[in-house]
């Protein structure tokens, strides 16, 4: 396998010197260049075209935020953080991920000698492997979507022929009989839009529109609506959907406004405990990112609370708690053990404890949190939360897997699905930065929509109806 080459950035010679010597403890790296502020980062990326970067987050002349936007902008490129452990830099940190960074790793302490650097060394190394194969699978996802679009551009040409759905109904206004079957159709098609169903009872309904808009007129208006029927027909199966026994992959949309649903979307301070729902997501890799576009699409009363796992050291959640409850209608809060759960209220466990949930004699639910050894390698742990979920039955459960490494959450996600929870998610793999635990949860059969990130609130939302 190729050596893939590893541009270091830091304003500390020390630091640069640090950096590189851990990344050269494996193999498969190669340190092709190093830099010592923003400006010359964005030269050298351009330069040498590394497989990733690390990234100093704070830099005289040109900090690594303004570096990592440039260069996000005019050469991505896989790029992990190296964050201090000031609050500033924590929130920088956070917000590099919100610009593109794919992950980050807190710089070696002063006082942690030789034991924390060679930790720090193992992490920078682990992320640097799935910065380059995340980004070489997303080129590939992105090479075969284009490919798609021009095999079906190619067959739309071999069609071009044909009269068009919209050359057709030109053809329909020549006479007033023909302007009946047209406003006919039309009505009925603007109250039936197409949508993709894999039952074909839409399609059957279509046709059956089409064909009622064209009775009693004249044999030339029937015979121009039929050609409609075919062209509708050809139309609608191609954005038909293969049918899934196990689960429904819902295609990937562009972000839609706050949901407008029955659920009012005020931020406002609430005290409702009488919640008959609750939602609980877990996500790693690439989850500032994924939380913020779920949580700032959910309207500010949804009827249940929103339990969060997201693999973070501590205080770095509280920073991100903080971030998140600006984008948000929820009340998002970093837990604290002992706070009574409520509807419209998130709460994200903190970095280096388990969260669960436990219910009191007086019918309220609360967080508990504790310090039981990591399960998986992971304090907060998704399987900690999601099992902890398992005797509330008599709640509609919603339980999330977003982008994230390794399986954490997946096998307790197929315990609750075959204990019986209302619905299932999982980030579909076009949306991820890594698809790791929903594809492990999506194997196990126990997903039951798969959801583009953009996609995910209004489709809970939905599901919680």
């Amino acid at each position: 396998m190729a050596t893939k080459k590893i541009l270091v950035v830091d304003d500390s010679p020390f630091m640069r010197t640090i950096i590189s010597d851990l990344i050269l403890e494996d193999s498969a790296f190669v340190v092709v260049g190093t830099a010592s502020n923003g400006v010359e980062a964005v030269e050298q990326v351009k330069q040498l075209n590394p497989d990733a970067v690390t990234m100093d987050v704070e830099m005289p002349i040109r900090n690594g935020i303004d570096a990592l936007r440039q260069i996000m902008s005019e050469c991505p490129t896989p790029t992990i953080m190296l964050s201090g452990l000031t609050e500033e830099g924590r929130q920088e940190t956070l917000a590099a991920l919100e610009y593109g960074a794919f992950d980050f790793v807190c710089k070696p302490s002063p006082s942690g000698g030789l034991q924390d650097i060679h930790k720090v060394g193992i992490m920078l190394r682990e992320k640097l492997h799935a910065a380059i194969v995340s980004d070489v699978r997303r080129k590939q996802l992105n090479s075969m979507a284009e490919e798609k679009h021009i095999s079906e551009q190619q067959r739309s040409e071999k069609k071009s022929t044909l009269p068009s759905i919209g050359q057709d109904v030109r053809l329909l206004k020549t006479t007033r009989q023909e302007d009946s079957v047209s406003k006919t159709l039309s009505e009925r098609l603007d109250n039936k839009r197409l949508r993709p169903n894999t039952s074909g009872e839409l399609v059957n309904q279509q046709k059956k529109d089409v064909q009622v808009a064209a009775k009693d007129e004249s044999s030339v208006g029937r015979k121009q609506t039929s050609s409609v029927n075919k062209q509708l027909d050809e139309a609608v199966s191609i954005r038909k959907l293969p049918d899934k026994k196990r689960y429904a992959v819902d295609q990937h949309r562009a972000p839609s406004e706050h949901q407008s649903s029955r659920f009012n979307m005020s931020k406002r301070m609430s005290n409702n405990t009488n919640y008959s729902q609750l939602v609980a997501v877990g996500t790693s890799t690439g989850g500032p990112r994924a939380l913020k576009e779920l949580l700032s699409n959910l309207p500010g009363d949804l009827p249940a609370p929103v339990l969060i796992v997201q693999h973070m050291p501590p205080n770095f959640t509280h920073s991100l708690a903080q971030r998140l409850n600006t984008y948000s209608e929820l009340h998002v809060k970093e837990a604290e053990h002992g706070d009574v759960l409520q509807s419209g209220w998130a709460y994200l466990a903190p970095g280096g404890q388990h969260m669960t949930v436990v219910a009191r004699p007086d019918g309220t639910h609360v967080i508990e949190l504790s310090v039981t050894a990591p399960r998986s390698g992971h304090r907060p742990s998704v399987d900690v939360l999601f099992e902890s979920l398992l005797p509330f039955d008599g709640f509609e459960r919603h339980i999330i897997l977003l982008t994230g490494m390794g399986s954490d959450g997946a096998r307790s996600m197929n315990t609750l699905y075959q204990n019986g929870v209302r619905s299932t998610f999982a980030e579909s793999e076009q949306s991820c930065i890594v698809y790791g635990m929903p594809r492990s949860a999506i194997e196990l059969n126990c997903v039951t929509h798969v959801v583009p990130i953009q996609d995910m609130a209004r489709q809970l939302v939905k599901a919680m109806k």
